[in-house]
């Protein structure tokens, strides 16, 4: 999912490519991707953008007279610019956005189509879109601490929660956490002041890290790959590959669709959580350590060759 660098470099982009232009039209694949009825999407055509803002994850396109598009890309929706009167893609193309200099598509890949847009008019209609995060960019320790104190999670759930914290998710969540040299999965209220302040410069070096890097990558251009996955990310995507510090394997809590990748060694003292799969599997074999967990793979190893 498009996380704050992401987002935040696709308005930047946004900006430098329509601001100003008028919308010619709409181009919808389906009915399914706007989810509003009222007002018609149509009474948007021919409407001036007047700029573009960002709601937690959602991007808002901002027109004349208070209205709005207020895009969620979910997990697999992009942004990509195109020429003027370029074919909707099937499969992939949920809509294109028509503009006298080119043509904005939006594309989810899968086959859970779940990015929305819905159409607003006032801005008073926008605050049911805002789940109410801390922009931690914007905000003093102080603030960022009573946030993550207002409830006990752990520090992977508390991060990526929308309502706690603005535009952070999975991918980045884990650079965050690995920064900081803090367990995903230690509980906010058990936190002492010093882990508090590492996760809060953490959380805010992460983010303004990859914003830049992004912005250095995609130059006067529009991002055409915008990943989860990225060279450069320490721990996350990067399972059983060596930790950019201290060369220890990268390990990982698997959960639904989801998974948090950490560092053994830098976050949780040597030791290995427990993953749902494997810890099913192997049971009283679950290793707790390191060295657990190089003893029980030779034996395997071992096995197996028999």
């Amino acid at each position: 999912m498009p996380e704050y660098p992401d987002i935040t470099i696709y308005i930047e982009r946004l900006e430098a490519f329509v601001q100003g232009q008028r919308l010619e039209q709409i181009r919808l694949a389906g009915p399914f991707f706007l989810r509003t009825a009222e007002p018609p999407i149509k009474s948007i055509h021919g409407a001036r953008i007047r700029g573009f803002e960002r709601m937690g994850k959602r991007i808002v396109f901002v027109f004349e007279e208070e209205q709005f598009l207020v895009l969620h890309l979910m997990i697999a929706g992009r942004l990509r610019w195109r020429k003027k009167g370029c074919k909707l893609p099937g499969n992939v193309g949920l809509a294109l956005f028509d503009f006298p200099n080119g043509s904005l598509l939006i594309t989810e890949a899968g086959s859970k189509k779940r990015a929305s847009l819905h159409f607003i008019k006032g801005r008073t209609h926008l605050d049911q879109f805002n789940p109410g995060g801390l922009e931690v960019l914007d905000a003093t320790i102080e603030a960022f601490q009573k946030v993550l104190l207002s409830e006990n999670h752990t520090l992977k759930r508390s991060l990526t929660d929308p309502r706690l914290f603005s535009g952070i998710g999975n991918a980045y969540s884990d650079g965050i956490l690995h920064r900081a040299r803090l367990s995903p999965i230690l509980l906010t209220k058990k936190m002492s002041e010093d882990q508090i302040e590492h996760l809060y410069y953490a959380t805010r070096d992460t983010l303004e890290a990859w914003t830049k890097r992004l912005r250095d990558e995609v130059g006067s251009g529009f991002p055409e790959k915008v990943t989860a996955f990225r060279d450069g990310m320490a721990v996350h995507g990067r399972y059983k590959q060596p930790c950019p510090e201290c060369d220890t394997p990268v390990q990982r809590i698997r959960y639904a669709s989801n998974e948090t990748n950490y560092c053994p060694k830098c976050q949780t003292g040597g030791k290995l959580l427990a993953d749902r799969a494997m810890s099913r599997l192997l049971k009283k074999d679950w290793p707790r350590t390191l060295e657990e967990l190089e003893t029980r793979q030779q034996q395997l190893a071992e096995e197996s060759s028999n």
